[in-house]
C-alpha cells in the first residue's frame, strides 16, 4: 500500500507542476502515475505498475496530448498590436505615394506609403490594403 501512496503523490505533484509548464506533458505523466497507483492497489506487483505507467504514458502522450493541444491552443495565435493591422482595409486620407501620405485604419489616421516605388500616387478616398507596418508607417497597396 505504501508504493501506491508513492505513485499517488508522484501523480499529484506532476499534475500540479503542469500548471507551471502548460505544455500538456506533465499532466499526461501525472495521469499515468495515478494509473500506476491504481495498478499497485489492485495487483501489488511493481513490475506490472511500471508497465502500466510506461504504456499509459506513451499512449497519453501520443494520442491525448495532440488532441488537447489542438483544442486548447488553437486560438492562442491571434495577431495583436500592429500585426493585427496586416491585411486590414484602409481609406486614403491624403495622397499616398512611395514617400508619404495618410490613411485611416479603423478610425485612426496613420502615416502611410505605397508598397511599390513605381506605383502612381493613390488619391484620397481610395480603398487600400495594409501590406505591412514599418515603424509607425502603414505600407499599403490598392485593393484589387
Amino acid at each position: 500500500m505504501a508504493v501506491a501512496l508513492i505513485w499517488l503523490i508522484i501523480g499529484i505533484v506532476l499534475m500540479i507542476a503542469e500548471v507551471i509548464s502548460g505544455d500538456f506533458v506533465l499532466i499526461m505523466l501525472g495521469i499515468a502515475a495515478l494509473l500506476g497507483a491504481g495498478s499497485e492497489a489492485i495487483t501489488g506487483n511493481i513490475f506490472i505498475d511500471v508497465a502500466v505507467f510506461a504504456v499509459s504514458s506513451v499512449a497519453l502522450l501520443a494520442l491525448a496530448r495532440p488532441a488537447l493541444r489542438r483544442r486548447f491552443l488553437a486560438g492562442s495565435h491571434t495577431a495583436t498590436g500592429t500585426d493585427a493591422l496586416i491585411g486590414a482595409r484602409a481609406v486614403v486620407v491624403s495622397t499616398v505615394d512611395y514617400d508619404a501620405g495618410q490613411v485611416k485604419i479603423g478610425g485612426e489616421i496613420w502615416s502611410a506609403r505605397a508598397v511599390h516605388e513605381s506605383h502612381p500616387p493613390i488619391a484620397p478616398g481610395t480603398s487600400v490594403t495594409v501590406v505591412e507596418i514599418s515603424g509607425a508607417t502603414a505600407v499599403v497597396d490598392v485593393v484589387s
